[in-house]
């Protein structure tokens, strides 16, 4: 007999908590909730206080009795499920299921499962969080209210397996609007003037700037003809130079929104796969024996803060100072909190920063080992001193035309030795090149170039960019974006061309009648204000029933509304111009859960469907008869493969390319890289650019 059980959420941080905690403690996995809301209705009565049916979750029911036979046999029960409002309630529902006190010292938290984390929590056990638990509920009840009131009205009017929820129909709009944005776009013509300088055998770039000193736009080919029609011969003599010195300072800890949108940046994850493979890091990796065991290798990863633990910081000083060197540490000030961050626990960080990521290169699967690395890359530079720059301008004169060439270059990395913040546009060089030049000297354009620009409509958004979107408006919060964004992609309402969003018909559709009939639930001021309202519930601010309340008051109305005046709308299936082989009607396009597919419109007589088939102008090289098309595989990847699979099992990751290797007759393919495009064969060693 235990003298003490502890139940968490999932077997993995069960193994590793058990190691921590010694033979008197039994620790359980709940697997998550226990308790919910039903699937087959709505679950609330908005007419009694909102009040939630809760009932046992299907499947569930063996997990319970095990956990149940396990209380009665132990002297006390400790809930430790994660630390957040999630977490809360699983622990609150634990409580009822299992008849423990709420009141009483039950509950434990902790945001690193480590030893010195993990015996600290016990040693200050705390009672339920109510103010966190009706945050939780209140969330989970307004969610419910809509997607249960509003998706029967969408299957009955549009179609069936439509939903609509109050984070996820704002990401849409944001979606669709920004296609708006781009279709409505017209682009305006500008110009610019390169100049390649040259001062004995140094070459350097500059850009026109202005005229006697102040700076001028060139709009059309005239406003360039005027310039190189001023210009006196090619020499320009260097009229100013200046020079400074510039530090730039490393990058915060991760937050849950700053790491998913850098893992999809470097690592090329998806938000769903890096919240996955977090997690496991967090509930612990079994480092083997002489490391220690199963270990907890990061903090917790939902998390809006940036804040970092005096202990964190002196272990990453003493890491720092030991490998680098005293000149390369930092003196972080306190970390000042993006405005509405709850600042529950700290940022995304490794448990310990003396776990570099070669010691664990040969325990770690290749993507936790990635993602590990960028955790632990981006905490370690957090800490460390700022770069420092030596930047120069230098402003060249012709018959008043002003020049401009900027270089810069290290003086001294600090922090970009270890790690660099990456981007969603284009890279700035930190390193551009430019002679020893002063103040009087001539020297000679080897050539000026006239070129002609368009400004560019505002990019689509890829996952990265739209979770920093929806962070900076307010929009859902860290434990949100992924469910979010795979949601959207699930039913149909976008999806991603080129790892970018677009909207799709459906999706369209759906949205112009939310606005039409709910227009709150598709307003991002609405969506901000009902998040900060959800916050000052689990700080204790208000009541969650008056903010339900509040909402459902002229939610309710509209609802009547829309199931008066809401007209049915008929998707027409798009003609493809083909036949059915099978029984000689027409082929259909129709919308299914992984985007457009091809059916026979004789359904439901004839059940025929077939992907559609993207040709890239290249013969099956294997076969010699079908044509290599593009496909998608069950996780959405693309690959290429022959048109008369499974006749011929063609397949490449690498698009095939339409000529044969120059060097032995082999399938060339085209391979991606970060830094280029390249094609190569697959046979031997011929390498050439894709440019050629």
């Amino acid at each position: 007999m235990s003298d003490y059980l502890v139940i968490v959420e999932s077997p993995a941080k069960a193994k590793t908590i058990k190691r921590y905690l010694g033979k008197n403690y039994k620790v359980k996995a709940s697997m998550g909730h226990v308790r919910d809301l039903p699937k087959s209705q709505t679950g609330v009565d908005p007419d009694d206080s909102f009040k939630p049916k809760y009932i046992t979750i299907r499947g569930k029911g063996d997990v319970l009795k095990e956990l149940k036979s396990a209380a009665k046999k132990a002297k006390k029960v400790y809930l430790a499920a994660d630390p957040d409002r999630e977490g809360e309630a699983i622990a609150w529902h634990l409580a009822y299921a299992l008849n423990v006190d709420e009141d009483s010292e039950c509950r434990v938290v902790f945001n690193e499962i480590t030893k010195d984390a993990i015996k600290e929590s016990f040693k200050n056990p705390r009672s339920i969080d109510y103010d966190l638990v009706d945050a939780q509920q209140a969330r989970r009840i307004l969610d419910r209210l809509v997607g249960y009131k509003i998706s029967p009205l969408l299957w009955k009017k549009v179609k069936r397996g439509l939903s609509a929820g109050r984070v996820q129909s704002v990401a849409v709009k944001m979606i669709i609007d920004r296609e708006k944005e781009i279709e409505n776009f017209k682009p305006e013509e500008y110009w610019s003037i390169d100049a390649h300088f040259q001062k004995d055998d140094d070459v350097f770039e500059g850009s026109f700037y202005g005229i006697d000193g102040k700076k001028q736009e060139l709009k059309s080919e005239e406003d360039v003809k005027a310039i190189t029609d001023r210009l006196d011969g090619k020499q320009f003599s260097i009229d100013k130079v200046n020079k400074r010195e510039r530090r730039r300072n490393p990058a915060k800890p991760f937050t849950t929104s700053s790491l998913q949108q850098e893992a999809a940046r470097k690592l090329n994850f998806r938000a769903k796969k890096t919240m996955m493979v977090a997690q496991q890091l967090y509930e612990g990796i079994d480092l083997g024996k002489k490391a220690g065991g199963i270990t907890g290798l990061i903090t917790y990863m939902r998390t809006d803060s940036t804040r970092i633990s005096e202990t964190a910081k002196q272990e990453a000083k003493s890491y720092i100072e030991d490998n680098y060197g005293k000149n390369y540490l930092g003196y972080p000030g306190k970390a000042k909190q993006q405005e509405g961050a709850q600042d529950a626990h700290e940022a995304v960080r490794p448990t310990s920063a003396m776990r570099d990521p070669k010691s664990l290169k040969e325990v770690l699967p290749r993507d936790q080992l990635r993602l590990y690395k960028l955790i632990w890359e981006r905490f370690l530079a957090s800490q460390m001193a700022p770069a420092v720059m030596d930047t120069m301008t230098v402003h060249l004169l012709n018959n008043g035309a002003e020049f401009r060439a900027t270089g810069s270059k290290v003086k001294f990395k600090g922090f970009m030795k270890v790690y660099v913040e990456g981007t969603d546009d284009k890279k700035k060089d930190d390193n551009k090149y430019l002679p020893d030049l002063s103040e009087g000297m001539v020297v000679e354009a080897k050539d000026i170039k006239p070129n002609q620009h368009f400004t560019q409509p505002p990019p689509r958004y890829t996952e990265a960019r739209l979770v920093r979107t929806m962070e900076e408006r307010g929009i859902g919060r860290p434990s949100t974006y992924a469910p979010t964004l795979d949601t959207i992609q699930r039913r149909g309402y976008v999806q991603l061309d080129s790892k970018r969003f677009v909207p799709t018909e459906l999706g369209t559709i759906v949205t112009d009648i939310l606005k039409e009939f709910f227009p709150r639930i598709v307003d991002l001021e609405f969506t901000v204000k009902m998040e900060e309202d959800l916050d000052a519930v689990e700080e204790g601010k208000t009541e969650w029933i008056k903010v339900l309340d509040e909402f459902y008051g002229g939610f309710r109305k509209r609802l009547e509304r829309a199931e008066e005046e809401m007209e049915k709308v008929e998707i027409r299936d798009e003609p493809a111009g083909i036949t059915c082989e099978n029984c000689g009607h027409e082929m259909v396009y129709k919308m299914g859960r992984y985007g457009k597919f091809l059916a026979c419109s004789n359904f439901p007589e004839c059940r025929n469907t077939k992907p559609i088939l993207k040709k890239i102008g290249v013969t099956c090289p294997k076969c010699k008869e079908g044509n290599v098309v593009e496909r998608k595989s069950k996780k959405n990847r693309k690959f290429f493969g022959c048109d008369r699979y499974p006749e011929c099992d063609f397949v490449s990751w690498d698009k095939p390319v339409s000529r044969p290797c120059p060097k032995c007759e082999s399938l060339l393919v085209e391979k991606k890289t970060k830094k280029e495009t390249r094609v190569q064969c697959t046979n031997c060693d011929y390498k050439e650019s894709a440019e050629n």
